[in-house]
């Protein structure tokens, strides 16, 4: 199936996690988004803050005011709150969502629980979608309030209550909308997005309410697969449409793809790769884009290729960044989107700022949550030292110069990994791979060195990737390679390393991406805690660390572990809160049970051995078992 170009491929486009809800009502008119839309945004929240912030407020006092209260928008407040000792700022935050921040890259993970608490980025939400956070650190939170209009001369934000708040420094953190391609029939009933909660509240309803038996996902990038993952939590079967010829092209190639798929598809999922979608079909057969038929199938313009019958269809294709506010005010902004920012973060317009997925640096957006920290806190020390003068007893001011795109996750279960230059361009004469493809196991590694074999240059990794940290640092930091440099390719797995290969001792060592926190750092959290609090609740809560992605979630587990034990303590050895026991133990369970049948799937596992719904610790667990 060759690739082909049309009005709405996106070929090679990253999927990405935004910062705030999805502005695009008109799209989806039947989806319980436009009843938020419609809501005025009493706000009950605005009273409260405001009170708040009034009682402190001075003539020597800066309001900074950031616009979305996402991941990136939250992360900066907190770095700004830390640095600002001396209270010489007053935040507010304008939040249209409502509830306040919460993690969107672990929104899979709301199955587990249906519980908004779990994914907040600060403590357990009250019914109005509060946290006690901001109350504590005298931030306004204009809770379910759209800020709607700029004007940078006045310095006024107005949001869509109608609320007025005047600023010093404004911080555009408004991530970005999903990009719906122009399909006819992407009206219907029966189409959604999957960006927030809400839209998975949607989505259950209509799985329930219209006994959706089959859906398909428009997209094979990272959120993508995450998507088709929660589909698949709705027991409901699950079909990935992707224009490009392979899975996550900005991240994988080929080889990487097909053990990917393999992966996938032994879960019950199915991918179609290289697929042009022409309509989404209506049950009274209609493609045009104005009947309200729910949606009822796939057509494409693939030749051969027959309808594809789903009941419901998730849009997944990509981004486009929320510049529009941006735009009204005059502040200078990207042709294809984004508002234009320097080394600092700062716009074309003096004192105001833009960070995370609407931050357009030399021309590319970073979609990713680790450089969209790396922003929030270039920003935050940027806006202190010229903003509000607060000494930070630095010489230059800190500088966003780009940011490592390495990533890893576990998709559906599989580890997937790139590093480095995993995709060198075609005309790069020094280069040598090495690769390892092992499609019986379902593992897909590639090492790129420089011809000579002395630099590890980057890599790709599917299906075991649990020595990521230390191929990623030789990358990353130019470390010394063994002499024969393929002793690297074999996975640990297939070195008989079956349990997670030894964390380095370096203090130093980067151990989560997302936060960008070291060993050191989480070794300190738990010493500050002491033996009898440092559970990897807290030790994550306060270190930061496995609260992004999560994938360093098992790292971190060790670690606990093994300071634990330094402190004379000891680490619950259970495989996680559904599994009262270890690894070893539950694969004794399983293999010695009398009958076979009983334990032939997760699913029959949980039930027997195990409680709640599973999670990304044990379903691979359970899966190798």
């Amino acid at each position: 199936m060759m690739a082909s170009q049309n009005m709405w491929g996106l070929a090679c486009s990253i999927f990405l996690i935004h910062s705030s809800i999805v502005d695009s009502f008109q799209i989806f008119p039947h989806s319980p988004h436009n009843r938020i839309s419609a809501n005025k945004h009493e706000s009950i929240g605005s009273r409260y803050s405001t009170k708040l912030a009034d009682s402190v407020d001075n003539s020597d006092t800066k309001r900074v005011v950031v616009i979305g209260n996402g991941m990136v928008g939250q992360r900066f407040m907190e770095n700004l709150i830390d640095i600002d000792k001396e209270k010489k700022c007053i935040i507010t935050t304008f939040c249209e969502e409502p509830r306040a921040a919460y993690n969107r890259v672990k929104l899979t993970s709301y199955f587990e629980t249906r519980n908004p608490s779990a994914l907040s980025m600060t403590t357990d939400f009250d019914d109005e979608g509060r946290t006690p956070w901001y109350e504590e650190n005298n931030v306004e939170l204009l809770l379910k309030d759209k800020a709607v209009s700029i004007d940078t001369k006045a310095k006024k934000i107005v949001g869509a209550s109608g609320k007025e708040v005047d600023y010093d420094v404004a911080v555009f953190a408004t991530g970005s909308f999903p990009f719906v391609p122009p399909i006819p029939g992407k009206q219907r009933p029966g189409v959604f997005v999957y960006r927030t909660i809400e839209d998975l509240e949607a989505m259950l309803e209509y799985v329930k309410e219209n006994n959706v038996k089959s859906a398909a996902v428009i997209g094979g990038g990272l959120l993508g697969l995450e998507a088709a993952k929660a589909v698949a939590d709705m027991k409901v079967e699950s079909h990935i449409i992707e224009f490009a010829d392979i899975l996550m092209c900005r991240q994988i190639d080929q080889g990487g793809h097909d053990a990917l798929v393999g992966k996938i598809e032994e879960m019950g999922l199915q991918v179609h790769c290289g697929a042009r979608t022409e309509s989404f079909v209506g049950a009274d057969g209609s493609t045009d884009n104005e009947s309200m038929s729910p949606v009822s199938a796939l057509r494409f313009s693939n030749e051969g290729w027959d309808d594809l019958e789903v009941q419901m269809v998730v849009v997944s294709a990509g981004i486009k960044p929320r510049d529009d506010l941006a735009r009204g005010a005059g502040i200078n902004a990207g042709e294809r989107g984004g508002i234009i920012v320097d080394d600092q973060l700062r716009t074309s317009v003096e004192g105001v700022y833009a960070i995370g997925e609407i931050a357009l640096y030399n021309n590319f957006i970073y979609g990713l949550i680790a450089p969209g920290y790396d922003m929030a806190g270039v920003c935050s020390k940027v806006i202190a030292k010229e903003e509000l003068g607060i000494d930070l007893n630095i010489d230059e001011l800190p500088s966003f110069t780009g940011a490592d795109l390495s990533t890893k996750l576990k998709l559906l279960g599989c580890d997937v990994a790139s590093f480095g230059e995993n995709q060198p361009k075609p005309d790069d004469t020094d280069v040598s791979n090495l690769v390892w493809n092992d499609p019986l196991g379902g593992i897909y590694r590639k090492l790129i060195f420089n011809k000579a074999g002395t630099r590890l240059r980057g890599g790709i990794l599917v299906g075991d990737a649990s020595d990521y940290s230390k191929l990623h640092a030789l990358a990353m930091k130019g470390g010394e390679l063994p002499e024969n440099p393929a002793i690297l390719l074999a996975p640990p797995s297939a070195r008989g390393e079956v349990e997670e290969e030894e964390l380095s001792t370096d203090p130093n060592t980067q151990i989560c991406s997302c936060n960008d926190v070291t060993r050191g750092q989480i070794a300190d959290t738990i010493k500050e805690l002491g033996a009898e609090k440092a559970t990897l609740k807290e030790v994550k809560a306060c270190s930061k660390a496995g609260t992004g992605c999560g994938g360093c979630e098992p790292d971190v587990k060790a670690i606990l572990k093994q300071e634990l034990e330094k402190m004379g303590a000891s680490l619950s050895n259970h495989l996680c809160e559904h599994f009262a026991y270890s690894r070893p133990e539950l694969m004794a369970l399983v293999r010695t049970d009398s009958d076979p049948s009983s334990v032939d799937s997760f699913e029959k596992i949980l039930a027997k051995h195990g409680k709640g719904d599973g999670c990304e610790i044990c379903k691979p667990a359970v899966g190798s078992i």
